[in-house]
């Protein structure tokens, strides 16, 4: 049972950018890379500290609260766009879109949010900063799970607008955003092409999707 809740967790953390979809923050702009990523960080944990068990009566209003969090500091739109990838999302339709992303967010929850709500602070450490002059960056995160084993995550930002968003996660060296690219051009080929089929049957590939990260968490526990 730990062994599962350490790997979901994993996960989670790992997919927690591919999740929201709310408009940014108007103080993100005054925000460093790092800091976004150690601030939300730092506030997803207090949050479930303060209310772990009304999330878990209630999963409804912690699927709210996760995007309330999360959702100011992510691209959502290139996010979606880049696991369809411009062959598919050229001629996808604005509600095709937002039904991606709505299928994608929920099927994230249903698969990962009960690992999250489990965690107990083990340890989660954001690395310094790194340089941060350009136009990309990436922040470090380490997690340690109740075996003492530690997790390397690594976020990367891209200033859009003047403003630092979330656009990728590498955990474990997999990259999350080729992975979901990679079942969503194999979804769509198994599918004969039909969009709606694909993005309706979305919450099977993020299944996947845990099993493959939840392998890469054993191996880097042993």
């Amino acid at each position: 049972m730990i062994a599962t809740l350490r790997r979901g967790l994993l996960a989670l953390l790992a997919a927690l950018p591919l999740m929201a979809a709310l408009p940014l923050q108007a103080n993100a702009a005054d925000q460093t890379a790092h800091d976004i990523v150690q601030n939300t960080t730092t506030q997803l944990l207090a949050d479930l500290a303060a209310n772990k068990e009304k999330y878990k009566s209630d999963p409804g209003t912690f699927y709210t609260a996760l995007n309330g969090i999360v959702g100011p500091v992510v691209d959502a739109d290139y996010i979606s766009r880049s696991i369809m990838t411009v062959k598919y999302s050229n001629s996808a339709t604005p509600e095709q879109m937002a039904r991606f992303q709505e299928n994608f967010k929920r099927s994230l929850m249903q698969f990962y949010g009960n690992a999250l709500l489990e965690y107990n602070n083990q340890g989660i450490e954001v690395s310094p900063a790194k340089d941060e002059s350009g136009d990309r960056t990436s922040v470090a995160m380490t997690v340690k799970g109740s075996n003492n084993a530690v997790y390397p995550v690594s976020y990367t930002l891209d200033k859009v607008s003047g403003q630092w968003k979330v656009r990728n996660v590498i955990i474990n060296g997999i990259n999350i955003g080729k992975l979901f690219r990679d079942q969503f051009a194999e979804a769509m080929r198994q599918n004969g092409g039909d969009l709606d089929k694909t993005i309706d049957g979305w919450s099977g590939e993020v299944a996947k999707a845990k099993q493959v990260t939840a392998e890469a968490a054993d191996k880097a526990a042993k």
